[in-house]
């Protein structure tokens, strides 16, 4: 017998008692911030908002007046109440809730508010999963009040609360892990593409329109990609399945199909000039494989007469995304133009030092790839085992009220 069964055994051998959400925790809910007014500066304090619930601030700042009650600080329990309807506990500083997302305030010195977090992930989650949608899901206050939550002696909350935390924890550290993976990547990408670096080499810094030409790729839908054929690329795949380097195509379309739309040649840098979200728009991949590819809409073929590898991993420097930021159009769909590309500037070395540094990056990528492709498995191994052990710990006999 562990020791929480010793301690239920001894504190509520016949039960736990369930209480309806609402008689422990008031739901406040957040301001109807004008979104016209935010900045992106990081002046004023962070506005939290739905999808911020999910992953932390989402870099919008407000600079003005508010209600005292939608601010937050380290410590606070989010829910968001619309999309996902995910908690949070809050550790970015002082914030402000925008609407549709609600913090909870404790009435009750009986309930430990991590014991809370880890036991309302699963009861969300059916609650999300049963609520019909039109566009977005939404969470009523009526509906989370109503939900069910066990509440035993605060010695096995406690210890509950003590082990899961050390689940979490050790997901946060391999998460932190993989971030400082992929800094250390993003590091030698902006040193080796830098200005710089091309003028020690006795490079120029120039236009991309004067170093090759954008071809527009040509329309290709889902279905007509199958498992045989003349290789392709859907634009989608770009941000779903391929890395930088395309040694073989996932699939494939009719001969007849990609003699009809534009192709790829080898060292080709495919540009997925749309996306929902600014940080996908412009993602590269270069194409190193044998013969040509068949290469969907929404992209733009670069052909050039740079070292492939280096041509790709330009695409990718801090610099090249600073610069797209001004050329993005659109509002829930992101793109970028063919004109805007040829106007953005770059730092081209001579041809030898393009290769080294372009072998170089293809290597370190090569090897941290192995790292990022092992610490999310970890990742998700460690969250698949937390929720194991958070569904069997908080799973209560139901005290009879009676």
């Amino acid at each position: 017998m562990n020791k929480i069964e010793k301690l239920i055994e001894e504190l509520c051998p016949d039960g736990v008692a369930f209480r309806e959400f609402r008689t422990i925790a008031k739901f406040q809910g957040g301001h109807p911030f004008d979104s016209a007014k935010f900045n992106d500066l990081g002046i004023g304090l962070p506005v939290i908002r739905i999808g911020d619930v999910n992953s932390g601030p989402g870099g919008k700042f407000y600079d003005g007046d508010f209600p005292k009650e939608v601010l937050i600080s380290d410590g606070d329990l989010l829910i968001s109440m619309s999309g996902d309807f995910k908690i949070l506990e809050w550790s970015y500083g002082p914030g402000l809730l925008n609407q549709r997302v609600c913090k909870l305030d404790f009435k009750t010195p009986d309930v430990l508010k991590r014991f809370v977090y880890h036991y309302l992930e699963e009861p969300l989650q059916r609650v999300h999963d049963a609520t019909s949608m039109s566009v977005l899901k939404n969470l009523s206050n009526a509906v989370l009040g109503d939900l069910k939550v066990p509440v035993p002696p605060l010695e096995v909350q406690q210890e509950i609360v003590s082990i899961l935390d050390k689940f979490t924890e050790l997901e946060k550290e391999l998460e932190k892990e993989l971030e400082a993976r992929k800094r250390q990547f993003n590091y030698f990408v902006d040193e080796l593409t830098s200005a710089g670096t091309a003028s020690r080499s006795g490079g120029l810094t120039c236009l991309f329109g004067d170093l090759g030409e954008f071809v527009r790729g040509s329309g290709l839908q889902k279905s007509d990609l199958s498992d045989e054929g003349a290789p392709a690329l859907h634009y989608g795949q770009i941000f779903t399945y391929y890395k930088t380097k395309i040694y073989s195509a996932k699939s494939m379309v009719t001969p007849r199909l990609a003699a009809s739309i534009r192709q790829a040649e080898y060292g080709d840098v495919i540009i997925a000039t749309t996306s929902e979200n600014i940080e996908d728009v412009c993602k590269s991949v270069v194409w190193l494989g044998e013969g040509n590819l068949a290469v969907g809409g929404e992209t733009f073929i670069f052909k050039h007469e740079l070292d492939p590898l280096y041509a790709t991993y330009l695409f990718r420097s801090s610099d090249f995304q600073y610069q797209k930021l001004s050329h993005i159009s659109g509002t829930k769909v992101k793109r970028v133009s063919g004109k805007s590309l040829e106007k953005m500037t770059v730092s081209v070395p001579d041809r030898e030092t393009q290769v080294q540094i372009g072998s170089f990056l293809s290597q370190l990528e090569d090897l941290l790839g192995d790292v990022h492709e092992g610490l999310p498995a970890e990742i998700q191994a460690r969250r698949k085992q937390y929720e194991y052990y958070r569904n069997k710990l908080l799973t209560f006999k139901e005290l009879d009220a009676a």
